[in-house]
């Protein structure tokens, strides 16, 4: 066990980032960009302690059809979905067969979208650096989809910061940011919440709360 919550999380990886900034090593106006609902709670000491605006970037996984929590891929906003093309081919999956799975997942992503910023238009990215928040990374599946939608925005430096991770998903990411911070990558990982004490669910409300108090 690593955190006793998520609050608790992004208080270290805050000090981590502000080490960072303060070598300049995180140039440019920065923005954190939390994946809800878990990573809001990780990213808002990280954008307190920074100074900076927190905002969200809802990006939903597509499950494995009998096991739902699995990750084969992600959507984030409109962009097209990613697929693991080799778990797809181990699972004897394709993507036109998930194709209900992204509808049905785009949908709840646009309800999200528009329940935690109403008719405030995303955050201008162009020439920012932009902090991707999560609680952790498992398969990593969400952080690339997330990544790859904030690179197609023109930042000018894109950081992705996780308070834990698997290895082998951080160093697949390596490529999709300009920093990966993480300070715990434990070689037993098996799920994000086994390093947590309290690894409680957030509602809609927590986010939007969250969201107006940064």
């Amino acid at each position: 066990m690593y955190f006793r919550d998520r609050a608790e999380a992004g208080r270290e990886l805050a000090g981590l980032l502000c080490d960072l900034h303060d070598q300049g090593a995180l140039p440019d106006s920065v923005v954190v960009l939390a994946l809800p609902r878990g990573g809001v709670a990780v990213a808002e000491p990280v954008a307190r302690a920074l100074g900076a605006p927190l905002d969200v970037l809802v990006v939903r996984k597509i499950g494995a059809p009998h096991h739902r929590e699995f990750a084969v891929g992600a959507l984030a906003a409109d962009d097209p979905p990613f697929f693991d093309a080799g778990t797809l081919g181990r699972l004897g999956l394709t993507e036109d067969s998930l194709a209900g799975d992204v509808d049905r997942e785009r949908e709840e992503l646009h309800r999200r979208e528009r329940r935690y910023r109403g008719d405030r238009p995303p955050p201008d990215l162009k020439g920012r650096t932009v902090i991707v928040v999560d609680d952790g990374l498992a398969t990593g599946a969400t952080a690339r989809a997330a990544l790859r939608h904030v690179r197609r925005r023109d930042p000018a430096h894109l950081v992705l910061a996780v308070p834990v991770g698997a290895p082998d998903a951080l160093g697949s990411l390596a490529a999709e940011a300009d920093t990966v911070v993480c300070p715990h990558r434990p070689a037993g990982f098996a799920a994000v919440g086994q390093w947590y004490e309290d690894f409680g669910q957030l509602s809609d409300s927590d986010v939007v709360t969250a969201l107006r108090g940064v």
